[in-house]
């Protein structure tokens, strides 16, 4: 049986798409790709159909990630089929959970910084778009600190999931 996870931001050009790239690259590494299956939208529709920012897809591949993408939004309708979808920052946390047609599936919903136990009380990746390249670093690290402890849980739904 097939986890899925989707990585939800603002416009999914920037935090989603790197979030999916490193997930998916931590999953691989876990030997998990055959079971996870991992992917991401926006809140929002206006990048629908673009690529990932081309400074998130140069901060990817500057570190080894995949940075191929099209952007697209999140529609209620994928609580269905997801087990786990993932915020970048407490708005599209409060979005995601008004769009969830029950609670459960809103419960289903969750910060993606709360997997890193580092964290502390802010739980927000900040929005690198109207920044320069600092940022897309920046949100590229939390990301990464946040997709051990992610992992882990997933990880954890998956064996249970076989036993």
């Amino acid at each position: 049986m097939t986890y899925r996870v989707c990585f939800v931001c603002t416009g999914n050009i920037c935090r989603s798409p790197m979030a999916e790239s490193v997930f998916r690259a931590r999953v691989a590494e876990a030997g998990l790709d055959g079971q996870v299956e991992i992917d991401s939208a926006g809140t929002g529709g206006w990048h629908e159909g673009d690529p990932a920012d081309p400074r998130t897809v140069s901060v990817l591949e500057e570190h080894g990630y995949d940075g191929g993408h099209t952007a697209r939004q999140f529609q209620s309708s994928w609580f269905d089929r997801l087990d786990l979808v993932i915020a970048l920052d407490v708005g599209h946390l409060k979005a995601l959970r008004r769009l969830a047609p029950s609670p459960e599936d809103a419960a289903k919903v969750r910060l993606l910084r709360s997997y890193d136990a580092a964290a502390g009380d802010d739980l927000d990746v900040p929005d690198p778009y109207y920044g320069g390249r600092d940022g897309f670093e920046e949100c590229l690290q939390m990301v990464e600190a946040a997709s051990a402890g992610l992992l882990t849980a997933v990880r954890e739904q998956v064996e249970g999931q076989a036993a």
